[in-house]
């Protein structure tokens, strides 16, 4: 007879003892070596007997547990067909979107997760589970969870299909079903799911895995699993892969890796039969283990959902213990063709509770005190930048009063010879740039279309067109604005480059569509192909790439050449004073006055009015926190516009005093500055917040984190180029120049 384990052994004593017909099996012994013939005794049960009696008990429990599932199953479907509600296995995300103007509750997560209405379920309905990214904050490199040597879920041809957004594409979220299964209010007690032999190469994967801090990623009804403790004060979205473990713990010569292969999820629900029928989920919590499975018949080759486990039998709790963890590593090095069997399997509790549905995702809110410090700075920010607004805004209007007054009041030829400062170069100041004015009419309307694009955006989730929970409509919702508002730069390139007397006029408009767009598009595809050698989620299909280059070519570029025809075909913008045809000396001015001080002076402002809602936005693109205070957003993009607004007409206005005319590529870039700092402040996030291994993770952040300088750099450049424009038109207006 095989020996068992001490625990096994006192279950099978316990049995036996408490047997009528037997009596203590330990009288005897239980010897049985060799022979295969069960020990003679005075009526005393041989241990195979009593084995099969508890096997044959614990699949008796097995089958009416099935039975009890399928009663609920078979009722809940009653019901439903009774009510004429259909699941279809879709998340509670997608349902009930076919009145998207519906009435919206007055609840928190109304306001909060606008598009996300509550779910009800009933007794012993299968409730579908969704596996998503198996990502860490150590790499920006995520992967499929089926890209994992894991049980398979079952097919999607079977579920019916969930629609998949552009970004949700560009982001690599492709929610499958789990091969977890979940009947509502049914405890599912430790089972097994499969058996996976895994190869030396998978296994150096698994563990390269496992020392970067991967985690898995599962929702169910919308609401990603959360792992968290009490004790230790701590809850955090996701489950680990595996765990490191020091020589000190586990008494070994080195540091060795172990699998979570067991998961006990706790599901939280409430019931309230006098506003709905039925059950809501409130929380999903899960508890990883790492544990060595034993089959109570030795084998498990043909190891099913069926299988009586012995470290799953009745009485038996799974735990986390050493001496049980579950290495990955194989017995024998050596061999190359060695394989470790891991099995998975899982438990499920339910547990009721009197959380209000409105009120489940205050645990994702909470994590650290950061949300009240990013109240009060925000405010505060709001204070300094509207006292500076009124200050730089009360000076200039004097200043300026008083010398138009002065230039207007001069009445004599010699007092006109006299004059100095801005009034001097009006004959100068609106002749166009002689360099690259092109590219600046391109960067400048290039602007104006994200500057667009992102204020839509942000009016659509301010006004609860847009849900955070779904995955990747922000980014798509960016994208297709972007794309929508090509006019807008076709008819700003135009009109600019039609004020300084241009005439390639089809060169410019090509380069509008084409020039920020392609660039972008070029960073994107040398990412995309280090990324897909890496096999990473977040690497694009070759299908999802022609559907960008159809937006671009076929969308984009045409609203861009429609912009750029109204642009042409409307009047030049008039000036308020000739140009001179000598271009005037510039004298020299001080230093804080000439570039590239005033690159680095002007983009002081603009980004430090939005750095400290940018470390939040950052969090959560790098850190995978959630934000949701549009609001706020909103206010900080406000006052973006109206700081680059103020530092460009400052810049330009001292400019224009120390008699320099060149003010139009200046004016731009004093506040595209603003990106230069942006890019710098994140080698700062990089360096202390963020703990990237690797070349291809560091790649992937300063990739993504280029684009996105770039773009706040044209936009603050825009605006900045823009209210100059108009202030010049103004102040030159307003005097008496013969």
């Amino acid at each position: 007879m095989r020996s068992f384990q001490p625990l096994f052994l006192f279950l099978c004593v316990f049995h036996v003892h408490n047997s009528p017909n037997s009596k203590v099996l330990a009288q005897n012994g239980g010897d049985n070596k060799g022979n295969g013939r069960a020990p003679k005794g005075n009526g005393r049960a041989p241990p195979n007997e009593a084995m099969a009696e508890i096997l044959k008990e614990k699949q008796e429990v097995i089958r009416k547990r099935k039975a009890e599932i399928m009663k609920k199953q078979a009722g809940a479907r009653g019901f439903l067909k009774k009510k004429k509600i259909d699941r279809n296995n879709r998340p509670a995300s997608q349902l009930r979107r076919k009145d998207p103007f519906r009435r919206k509750k007055d609840d928190l997560a109304s306001i909060l997760f606008p598009g996300v209405s509550p779910e009800e379920f009933f007794d012993g309905e299968e409730i579908p589970m969704w596996v998503d990214l198996v990502e860490s904050k150590k790499t920006q490199v995520p992967f499929q969870y089926y890209d994992l040597p894991t049980c398979q879920g079952p097919s999607m041809k079977k579920v019916a299909g969930l629609r998949k957004n552009l970004g949700a594409k560009l982001q690599g979220h492709n929610l499958k079903p789990s091969p977890y299964e979940i009947f509502g209010q049914v405890d599912q007690d430790c089972q097994a799911l499969c058996m996976v032999k895994v190869g030396i190469k998978k296994l150096r994967w698994m563990r390269h895995l496992v020392d970067r801090q991967y985690r898995v990623h599962v929702s169910l009804d919308s609401l990603p699993v959360l792992m968290r403790s009490k004790e230790l004060n701590y809850a955090v979205r996701g489950f680990p892969l595996g765990f490191k473990a020091p020589p000190s713990y586990t008494g070994l010569a080195k540091d060795e890796y172990y699998l979570y292969n067991h998961i006990k999820f706790s599901i939280s629900y409430r019931e309230d039969k006098d506003n709905f029928e039925g059950f809501r989920v409130v929380g999903f919590d899960a508890h990883p283990v790492s544990i060595s499975h034993q089959s109570s018949t030795g084998d498990l080759k043909d190891l099913t959902s069926d299988t009586v486990l012995k470290t799953c039998m009745d009485g038996v709790i799974v735990k986390n213990d050493v001496s049980t963890f579950l290495p990955l590593t194989v017995s024998d090095t050596k061999d190359k063709d060695a394989t470790l069997d891991i099995v998975y399997s899982y438990e499920v509790e339910w547990v009721a509770s009197e959380k209000y549905w409105s009120d489940r995702w205050d645990i994702y809110m909470v994590g650290s005190p950061d949300d009240e410090i990013h109240y009060f700075s925000i405010v505060n920010s709001l204070m300094i930048v509207f006292f500076l607004m009124g200050a730089v805004a009360t000076i200039l209007l004097r200043t300026l009063k008083r010398d138009i007054a002065a230039y207007n009041d001069l009445q004599t030829v010699e007092d006109a010879q006299e004059e100095s400062g801005w009034k001097l170069v009006h004959g100068d100041v609106f002749r166009p740039p002689q360099n690259l004015r092109m590219v600046l009419c391109v960067a400048v309307g290039t602007g104006c279309q994200l500057g667009l694009s992102v204020v839509l955006t942000i009016l659509s989730g301010f006004f609860g067109f847009l849900s955070p929970m779904n995955k990747g409509q922000t980014l798509s919702s960016v994208i297709v604005l972007y794309v929508m508002s090509g006019s807008a730069a076709g008819y700003v390139s135009s009109r600019l480059y039609k004020l300084m007397d241009g005439k390639k006029w089809k060169r410019n408009t090509m380069l509008t569509a084409t020039l920020f767009p392609g660039m972008l598009v070029a960073m994107f595809l040398s990412l995309n192909i280090f990324l897909s050698f890496a096999g990473a989620a977040t690497a694009v299909s070759i299908w999802t790439i022609l559907l960008l280059s159809l937006l671009w070519v076929c969308v984009s570029t045409p609203l861009v050449f429609l912009g750029s025809f109204f642009g042409f075909r409307a009047e030049k913008l008039s000036v308020p004073v000739k140009t001179n045809q000598i271009a005037r000396v510039i004298p020299d001015t001080l230093w804080y006055l000439k570039p590239p001080y005033t690159f680095l002076l002007g983009g002081i402002l603009p980004f430090g009015s939005v750095c400290i809602e940018l470390f939040f936005i950052m969090s959560a693109l790098w850190l995978h926190q959630i934000y949701y205070i549009v609001g706020f957003l909103w206010v900080v993009a406000l006052i973006l516009f109206t700081t680059c607004s103020l530092v460009s007409i400052v810049t330009c206005y001292l400019q224009l005093c120390g008699e320099d005319h060149q003010w139009w590529w200046r004016s731009f870039l004093n506040c595209a500055g603003g990106g230069f700092y942006f890019f710098v402040y994140s080698l700062w996030f990089l360096s202390t917040k963020m703990n990237l291994v690797g070349i291809l993770p560091t790649m992937v952040y300063l990739t993504y984190m280029s684009m996105l300088s770039i773009a706040f750099a044209l936009f603050c450049g825009s605006v900045g180029f823009l209210s100059c424009l108009i202030f010049t038109r103004l102040i030159y207006g307003a005097l008496k120049v013969d």
